[in-house]
């Protein structure tokens, strides 16, 4: 699989957690995952009890979907992915989430630089305080204000990412506003991928509408696997 053709397309990632991720709920949701076609699967999460590498072992066992690193932490780190997101939160100022994480993961990672997609994190406040601002320890961009999402956008653009990540967080109340989508899109020419808070495929179908060229799912198909099939099959009227 070639990073420079990621995502592509409008396209569908699944998030599994390596800590939820197991056993029958694993083997069902990738069963879904399979028959509906999604196009990655992401593995990640904001703590890590479980090896990121077992789950996916697990996922190879199962499907053949291309697998992306989505690492919460250092410990998450692996060679095992097809795709490895090298994440810098953006609309924080943590600096180890900026660079310290980074420095000391690029000698690792060094010799799988083709598999490296840099991207722009940025955290948007969509109601209650997520797990990851508390990870993190950053304050996230508040959803009623697009302007600093826009420029905090653009300057991840300029300094090299190759893809934007608007988040609303893991349990997030609601996910990101259409506006504050359609406002990013409109401002940067790089892939916009938007995940956090999408429960029903109607916020799916305003999501694509609205520019993002990728949605990440997880909460949502953990209550409700059928939102998968769901939103693959709103994709397929974008392709």
């Amino acid at each position: 699989m070639k990073t420079n053709n990621f995502p592509g397309r409008k396209s569908i990632a699944l998030l599994l957690d390596p800590d939820k991720a197991k056993g029958d709920s694993l083997q069902n949701i990738l069963r879904t995952a399979n028959e509906s076609k999604t196009d990655y699967i992401f593995a990640g999460g904001s703590l890590t009890f479980t090896s990121i590498d077992n789950l996916i072992n697990e996922i190879r066992k199962l499907c053949s979907i291309p697998v992306v690193l989505f690492p919460g932490n250092l410990l998450q780190l692996t060679l095992k992915a097809d795709v490895i997101l090298l994440l810098s939160l953006i609309s924080g100022r943590n600096p180890e989430l900026l660079i310290g994480n980074h420095v000391i993961a690029a000698p690792y990672l060094k010799n799988v630089k083709e598999r490296l997609v840099s991207v722009g994190y940025i955290l948007i406040s969509c109601g209650k305080k997520t797990s990851v601002e508390y990870i993190s320890q950053t304050e996230a961009i508040p959803c009623d204000k697009p302007e600093i999402a826009v420029a905090t956008a653009l300057a991840g653009e300029m300094l090299g990412m190759q893809m934007i990540y608007l988040e609303a967080g893991s349990g997030a109340t609601n996910p990101v506003p259409l506006n504050l989508i359609k406002t990013v899109r409109q401002n940067i020419s790089i892939p916009l991928a938007v995940g956090g808070g999408i429960i029903n495929k109607d916020e799916i179908e305003g999501i694509f509408n609205a520019g993002a060229d990728l949605i990440i799912l997880g909460n949502g198909c953990e209550k409700n696997p059928g939102l998968l099939t769901d939103a693959c099959n709103i994709r397929n009227k974008f392709i």
